[in-house]
């Protein structure tokens, strides 16, 4: 089942983004293959200002339970999160699993 995350920094978080992202992304290591893909959202400037990120888990509850655990939760940069189930068909032109 894949979800795709689309996550919005607050206000002003860039700094404190930056000062958590090492431990984001040693987590994202981590859940290694639940990682279909996943990246920064940039604004005009090309700044970071939120993520988003295609997740590969078992059920919702999956995907919330490594929410609850990510950095850029508990450390408060995400201040917007919306969530959708996602059909993943093609990865860098190769069909998905």
């Amino acid at each position: 089942m894949q979800f795709v995350v689309i996550a919005y920094d607050g206000e002003g978080m860039l700094d404190r983004r930056m000062e958590v992202r090492p431990r984001h992304l040693e987590g994202m290591a981590r859940l290694g293959s639940h990682v279909v893909c996943a990246g920064g959202l940039l604004d005009e400037a090309g700044k970071m200002k939120g993520s988003v990120l295609v997740m590969d888990f078992q059920s919702r509850e999956e995907l919330d339970d490594y929410l609850a655990n990510e950095p850029y939760v508990t450390e408060h940069v995400w201040e917007k999160i919306e969530v959708e189930r996602m059909n993943v068909v093609l990865v860098k032109g190769e069909k998905y699993q």
